[in-house]
Order: structure tokens, then C-alpha cells, then sequence
């Protein structure tokens, strides 16, 4: 296990939402009322990064925005029961907390959804300006590309702490195709690592060229990961592929949220491009065995007990 860095503050800057989701109870009928359940719960990457490094007792604050609405109170409420710093958030006043509304079928499959995202949009430059002195004392800067591109820019430019990005999405990840360079962490899955690197994933050929091509920007490290076929991990002239660790998977929505809290996590404890690798793997098959987005089973201790019990079995 390599030396690592000071531990302190993380710093999480993203995307906090309202998650309502309603599921039918029979096969939709549209424009129709359909009889089911429906459930509130709080979302978004940043937020479940944030959750999730609480739990693995990592000291975290969010630079978000919040609305001026009772979802803002919820988020609010919660943050300080987790302990979560929530001092930098901006608050805009007559804003809607980002919301997202889904509506299932009975099989659980999204039929139709709604998202209202615009709060997102006053997480400016000029915000994150302001909070430089707590970029400064950050031991990581961790950002989802739910911001917008030009404070993503920002963050790369001005953050003295490693900056570890979520590309989240496809289109979204195409935001950090000018800031790769400056980034130390980034954590694609397959078809984001091709819009970044240029390169069709097709074989473990392809996987290396992919990674290769992403190192050769500057960018530091890069964990691909591909579902049901493992993560390939890249840093310098260092490649490791890791097996996907198996799951009693019962929902795999804050998978790769908590991929991202344990890659975070790794590095503060000082682990190396393997032991990360695992480290994050680990939190994402415990977090899928969960009910809900986030397992409240996830801790340092059932890291450490998930990468053992599977490393005998090898």
C-alpha cells in the first residue's frame, strides 16, 4: 500500500435531486389514472457520492444548489443527520430543488420520466470562485458533470486538491473532453470512455488503446468500468483488470456512486492502482445489494471484508 495524502475535507460539487418515482401496479395505460405505489427519496450523484464517503467516514461537504422549497428543507434535514457539510451550498432564492419524475411500469422498467434540472445552471464560475479557499484546503475535489462546462473548467484550473470526475452520462462526459489533462481521477463506463478517448472499445486491445490514448492527455488515472465484465484501471505504465465481484444485486441505481465514493476513499488511505480498483468494486457490489439507492451496510469494515472473502475464493 502506497503513502497517502493528509486526510481532511472532501469537497463534492454536484448535482443534489428530489428522486419521485411512481410504479404501476398492472401494464400502464396512458392517459389514464394507474393504481401503484409512489416513493420519494433523495438523489443525485453528488449527493450519493457524498452519502456513501459519509459512510465509509470520510469528512464531506457539498457545493450545490438548493431551492427555496420544502425538497430544499428535505435535503437540508438529511445532510445534517449524515453529517454532511452543507455550509457552501447555494441557496437560490424562489428556485425549485432539481427534481426528477419517473413514472415505471410493474416489471420496474422506466416507462416515462421528467427531469428539472435547471437549478444547476447557477452553480456558475463566479459561485465556485467564491469557495476557493475551500478548494484550497480540500484533500479531494470530487465533481459530477451535472455542472456546467465552464465551472467543470474552473474546477480543473483552480482546484489544488485531486480533482475526481463522474462523466455520469454520455453526453455529459462530453464536457470534459478540453479538461482531461487536469484531472487525476476519472471513473467512465464503456461508452463514455469511447466518446473521451476516440477509441471503439471492442476487445482488451481496444480497452488498452482507450486507456492509453486517455493517459496521454495528462489525465492520471482511469478506472473503465463494464458492468457484469469487470473494471480495467490504468495509471502510468501500471494496467490492471479487475473481475466484477458478484452481487445479490436488488437494486443497481447507486452502483456506480458508490464506485466513485470508494475510488475516493482508496486514495485517501493511501492504497495503489489495484487496491483502489478493488476497494471501489467492493463498495459498488455492496451498495447493489441494498433496498434502496444507498446501503446503509456500506463501511470501511465490509470493504475491506468484501475484498478479503473474495480474494480467498480466487
Amino acid at each position: 500500500m502506497a503513502e497517502g495524502p493528509d486526510k481532511g475535507p472532501v469537497l463534492v460539487a454536484g448535482g443534489v435531486n428530489i428522486d419521485i418515482g411512481g410504479q404501476s401496479a398492472a401494464p400502464l395505460v396512458s392517459r389514464d389514472s394507474n393504481p401503484g405505489t409512489v416513493t420519494i427519496s433523495l438523489g443525485g450523484v453528488g449527493r450519493n457520492i457524498a452519502h456513501d464517503l459519509r459512510l465509509l467516514g470520510v469528512e464531506t461537504s457539498l457545493l450545490t444548489a438548493l431551492g427555496e422549497d420544502a425538497y430544499a428543507r428535505e435535503v437540508e434535514r438529511s445532510c445534517r443527520a449524515l453529517g454532511i457539510g452543507l455550509d457552501a451550498a447555494l441557496r437560490v432564492p424562489g428556485g425549485r430543488t432539481s427534481t426528477y419524475l419517473f413514472i415505471s411500469g410493474p416489471d420496474g422498467d422506466m416507462a416515462l420520466a421528467v427531469s428539472d434540472m435547471e437549478l444547476y445552471k447557477t452553480l456558475t464560475p463566479e459561485y465556485f470562485q467564491r469557495q476557493l479557499p475551500l478548494l484550497r484546503q480540500a484533500a479531494v475535489v470530487a465533481a459530477d458533470t451535472n455542472l456546467p462546462e465552464d465551472s467543470l473548467r474552473y474546477l480543473a484550473q483552480h482546484s489544488t486538491a485531486p480533482l475526481f470526475v463522474d462523466p455520469v452520462s454520455v453526453p455529459k462526459a462530453a464536457k470534459l473532453r478540453g479538461i482531461l489533462g487536469r484531472i487525476h481521477t476519472i471513473k467512465p463506463n464503456r461508452l463514455e470512455a469511447e466518446l473521451l478517448s476516440g477509441v471503439t472499445i471492442r476487445d482488451r486491445e481496444s480497452l488498452e488503446q482507450a486507456a492509453k490514448a486517455l493517459l496521454e492527455t495528462g489525465l492520471q488515472r482511469v478506472f473503465i468500468t463494464l458492468g457484469g465484465e469487470g473494471t480495467y484501471a490504468a495509471q502510468g505504465d501500471r494496467r490492471c483488470f479487475l473481475p466484477a465481484y458478484p452481487a445479490q444485486a436488488r437494486n443497481a441505481t447507486g452502483g456506480g456512486d458508490a464506485f466513485a465514493a470508494g475510488l475516493i476513499w482508496a486514495y485517501l488511505q493511501g492504497m495503489d492502482l489495484r487496491e483502489s480498483a478493488q476497494a471501489a468494486t467492493a463498495a459498488a457490489s455492496i451498495a447493489v445489494e441494498g433496498e434502496e439507492t444507498i446501503n446503509p451496510a456500506l463501511s470501511p469494515q465490509a470493504v475491506q471484508e468484501r475484498i478479503r472473502t473474495l480474494e480467498e475464493e480466487v
